[in-house]
């Protein structure tokens, strides 16, 4: 296929661009210095170029404290820019996959959500998330909609200066020895290489529509910090942060695992537990014999 990989340099478009091209697709990657989402011109003058079958979009504005301070640039890039996207696809009949958040919910469910529940955004993302989903659902004629949580990769993630939370949690522990983590949140950890995996088996696919996308299984923040340090061998003084000890700029969903029921019942789920992700992620590569995040603090 011709695929075209919007927000190609980030921590998932990246193992987006690696998936489809180890795939044997013919993958052009964009980013923002090819492509402005929420410019209609902007999109239309770099994918009429390549002529994409497949739009795989991992762009976005996703830093929750930005979004709501920049609300009307947050809903630019993340809701015009998605219906952008939906009216070129839709015009030439190409497929749309959109990557979208666990943050559309208001976590009050306290239960593994599924893509039948109804969505409640607590903030400025979600809401902008939320409505360019329903850009995408009502335009792109094929489109895959894919909601994911916390998620991390190989590829810094430039909207948290290049630290990802398992990166954050090995410095913390060399750095001061001790580190304080909530148990009072609950996501589901998912590597950025099972994501863009999961990507490329839905592409064989012509089951349109609504899935989320998120490693097996969930945990509180406390208790994946806990599996890193245990993997790793970390000596690290851990403990559970209280309520109010790092208030929350934004208010943000205590409780946001998603259950992959449409992925499941359509025969088309690869994900496995999230512990097996971060196993992988944190094992040393095969021509290493030691990586630096495996060395204790």
């Amino acid at each position: 296929m011709r695929v075209a990989v919007i927000g190609a340099n980030g921590q998932l478009g990246n193992d987006v661009v690696r998936a489809f091209t180890d795939n044997g697709d013919e993958v052009s990657a964009l980013t923002h210095a090819e492509i402005e989402l929420s410019s209609s011109a902007s999109v239309s003058t770099a994918l009429q170029v390549i002529g994409p079958q497949l739009i795989v979009n991992t762009a976005a504005m996703h830093h929750v404290e930005k979004c709501e301070a920049e609300p009307e640039k947050s809903f630019e890039v993340n809701t015009l820019g998605a219906r952008n996207l939906a009216l070129f696809a839709r015009e030439a009949g190409a497929i749309l996959m959109h990557v979208s958040t666990d943050y559309v919910f208001d976590g009050s469910k306290r239960n593994p959500y599924v893509e039948e529940d109804a969505p409640r955004p607590l903030n400025v993302y979600g809401n902008t998330k939320l409505a360019g989903e329903y850009f995408v659902r009502c335009t792109a004629d094929k489109h895959f909609v894919l909601r994911t949580s916390a998620i991390y990769g190989k590829n810094p993630c430039r909207a948290k200066q290049g630290l990802n939370f398992v990166e954050l949690m090995l410095k913390l522990a060399r750095d001061r020895g001790k580190v304080r983590v909530v148990d009072s949140e609950f996501v589901t950890p998912t590597r950025t290489t099972e994501i863009a995996k999961q990507m490329v088996a839905l592409s064989r696919s012509d089951s349109y529509g609504l899935y989320h996308a998120t490693a097996e299984g969930s945990c509180s923040w406390y208790e994946f910090a806990q599996e890193i340090f245990r993997f790793t061998n970390t000596k690290v003084q851990l403990e559970v942060a209280g309520p109010n000890e790092f208030p929350a700029k934004v208010p943000r969903p205590t409780y946001s695992v998603l259950e992959n029921r449409a992925l499941k019942s359509n025969g088309l789920n690869v994900f496995t537990p999230w512990q097996d992700g971060l196993h992988e992620y944190l094992s040393p590569a095969p021509d290493s014999k030691k990586a630096s995040h495996l060395i204790s603090a």
